[in-house]
C-alpha cells in the first residue's frame, strides 16, 4: 500500500498569507503609538508623585503652626521634611525652594524649581535648567508667570519630548510643544500638558 502525501494547495497558502497580513496591518498601528503612551505615562507618574509631595509639604507646614518666615513677607518660611529643609511661601505653605531662603511665589528662579523637585521627591528624576544637557537629563525646567494671579510657576518638560527642538521653549510653549507639567506654588496645583498627536 502506498501512502499518499498531501500538502497545502497554493490557494490555502495564499489565504494564510492574507490573514497574516490583515493581522499585521491591525497590530502595527497599535505598536507604533507605544512611545507616546510611554511618554504620557512617565509624565503622569512623576507629576502625580510631585503633587502628592507638595500636599505632604503643605501638611507639614500646617502641623508646624503655619510659620511665616523671618521677614513676614512670605519668604523664608522653613519646613523640614524627612530632615530635608525646604522653604515654603509663608502665606500659602506650598514649596518655593529647596535652598533659597528669600524665595516666595513671586520671585522664583529655575534653580528654585530644580531644588523643589530634588527636595520633595525621593529618588527624583534628573532635572536641569540648561537646555543643552537634555541628552543625559530627564527633565528641563524654567519659570513662567501666571498671567492671571501674577505669581511664578515651574514648568517641567519631559526631556525626550523637546530635545529635538532647536531652542529652549519660551514662556507659554508648554501649551503647544512637548509634554510638561506645571507647578503653581500659589495654590499647590500641578497640571499636565501632553502635546502628543
Amino acid at each position: 500500500m502506498r501512502n499518499k502525501q498531501q500538502g497545502f494547495t497554493i490557494i490555502e497558502l495564499i489565504i494564510v498569507v492574507v490573514i497574516l497580513g490583515l493581522l499585521a496591518a491591525a497590530a502595527i498601528p497599535r505598536f507604533t503609538d507605544v512611545s507616546s503612551d510611554a511618554e504620557d505615562a512617565a509624565l503622569e507618574g512623576v507629576a502625580g508623585g510631585f503633587a502628592s509631595a507638595v500636599g505632604i509639604v503643605r501638611g507639614e507646614w500646617e502641623l508646624s503652626g503655619r510659620p511665616k518666615g523671618t521677614s513676614g513677607t512670605g519668604a523664608g518660611a522653613e519646613v523640614s521634611l524627612d530632615q530635608i529643609l525646604l522653604y515654603v511661601d509663608g502665606n500659602t505653605g506650598y514649596p518655593v525652594s529647596g535652598g533659597n531662603v528669600q524665595a516666595h511665589d513671586e520671585n522664583m528662579t529655575a534653580t528654585d524649581c530644580v531644588s523643589i523637585m530634588q527636595s520633595i521627591l525621593q529618588g527624583a528624576p534628573t532635572v536641569t535648567t540648561n537646555f543643552n544637557d537634555l541628552q543625559q537629563i530627564r527633565y528641563f525646567t524654567y519659570v513662567t508667570q501666571d498671567s492671571a494671579a501674577g505669581n511664578d510657576m515651574c514648568v517641567y518638560y519631559l526631556g525626550n519630548t523637546i530635545k529635538n527642538e532647536a531652542n529652549a521653549p519660551a514662556d507659554d510653549d508648554y501649551l503647544t510643544i512637548g509634554n510638561a507639567f506645571v507647578y503653581n506654588p500659589r495654590n499647590g496645583g500641578v497640571s499636565i500638558h501632553s502635546n502628543n498627536q
